[in-house]
């Protein structure tokens, strides 16, 4: 019997994480990251670019002076990606933290090239807004 539990706790640990897909609902998401897949790992748009995270840096954010529940990621090796059309995330700046968070039956992704972990979206320099399939 303790063959059997050990065996079903290793394949419970081996199990992979499921990413969430996320429509683009906004017209900025739409026309620059398209569709997305996103886990505690990383972020995949639509063309095949990803943005991989280090670390959960906060469970919580300031949203238009609201402390909201979320999850900010600092990303592992800030780029630039080139996305939908030629597009990019925060301009010619890297992405360094990625912030998400529940708006009624909206997620917001919001992007920041800061140095400093963002406290609030006021420090962001995009957002996309999607929905889930």
């Amino acid at each position: 019997m303790k063959a059997f539990t050990y065996a079903a706790v290793l394949l419970l640990a081996a199990s992979p994480v499921l990413a969430d897909d996320l429509v683009a609902l906004s017209t900025t998401a739409t026309a620059i990251t398209g569709d997305i897949s996103m886990d505690d790992f990383e972020m995949v748009f639509a063309n095949g670019e990803k943005i991989e995270f280090d670390e959960l840096v906060g469970d919580h954010f300031v949203v238009d002076g609201e402390d909201v529940p979320a999850s900010v990621y600092s990303v592992k090796d800030p780029s630039v990606p080139e996305l939908l059309n030629g597009n990019t995330l925060c301009g010619a700046s890297a992405v360094t933290y990625v912030a998400s968070w529940a708006a009624d039956d909206v997620t917001i992704v919001a992007m920041f090239d800061t140095q400093d972990v963002p406290q609030s979206s006021g420090d962001m320099c995009a957002s996309f807004s999607y929905v889930y399939p």
